[in-house]
């Protein structure tokens, strides 16, 4: 575990030696974060509340939307299919720890600093700017804390399972925008997953993306609460545990042919 959390401290560093970068993208993240409260307002009209949610809430859910970006990495992490491809790979699994702990640290690094260095500013802002939703119990805030945990756990493993298809394909990355894609939709990114028809809703709740964004947004929003969250943080768990197991067979699986030039 040592290993691990020097590993988790050396990625949390590395994040920091890219400040413009990171500014760069807490802006757009706030642009876009207010032209979809404003995409909200507008859809909302005359009308106080859609699907159980008040317009409030749904401006608020722009804001966590958003904030989560980059800690979860929703748009393209790329990192173990450019290590296949290059031949790093070879390197990387003789070291210390198994191969997937050692990519799992450096992103718990990366993780931790854009949620704190890009998440809680902007739902600050959001906070200075709208008048948004705060959760109100100390029983929210730890499931919000818990929930946030197992999306991150649950994120890092669907990437991971993606950049594993570089054992078998020659341009994996075709396949991981794919699957990204379909992340953005079935997770409650685009738009919160209760606007969708039920049977879509029923659709999602078959996959593992709503456990990324919408668990997070319907606990801070208090959606959810009591035996309701607690089943939701359990489905969290067991979606992470699962996914975490096919990483580890499918990793075994393409060690196994994994062919590298003059070895």
């Amino acid at each position: 575990m040592r290993t691990f959390f020097e590993l988790v401290k050396l990625s949390a560093r590395r994040q920091f030696t890219y400040r413009a970068a990171a500014f760069a993208g807490l802006a757009t993240n706030v642009f876009f974060g207010l032209l979809r409260a404003a995409v909200m307002v507008a859809l909302y009209g005359e009308r106080g509340e859609a699907a159980g949610i008040s317009l409030q809430a749904a401006i608020t859910y722009t804001g966590i939307s958003q904030a989560v970006i980059a800690f979860l990495d929703l748009f393209g992490w790329w990192q173990v299919i450019q290590s296949v491809y290059s031949g790093q790979i070879s390197g990387d699994l003789l070291k210390p720890m198994d191969y997937f702990r050692f990519w799992m640290a450096q992103d718990l690094g990366r993780a931790l600093v854009n949620l704190a260095g890009r998440g809680v500013l902007i739902m600050l802002f959001y906070a200075a700017v709208f008048d948004i939703v705060l959760p109100g119990q100390p029983g929210q805030w730890l499931g919000l804390l818990a929930a946030l945990l197992l999306a991150w756990m649950v994120s890092f493993a669907w990437r991971f399972l993606v950049n594993l298809t570089a054992f078998w394909v020659p341009n994996a990355v075709g396949i991981g925008r794919l699957g990204y894609s379909l992340s953005w939709l079935m997770s409650g990114f685009l738009m919160p997953l209760r606007f969708y028809p039920e049977w879509f809703q029923k659709l999602c709740n078959l996959t593992p993306f709503p456990h990324m964004i919408n668990t997070i947004v319907e606990v801070y929003l208090g959606l959810l609460s009591g035996p309701e969250m607690m089943a939701a943080l359990l489905h969290q768990a067991l979606w992470a545990a699962a996914l975490t197991s096919a990483c580890y067979l499918v990793l075994r699986a393409g060690v196994r042919r994994l062919v590298i030039l003059g070895g």
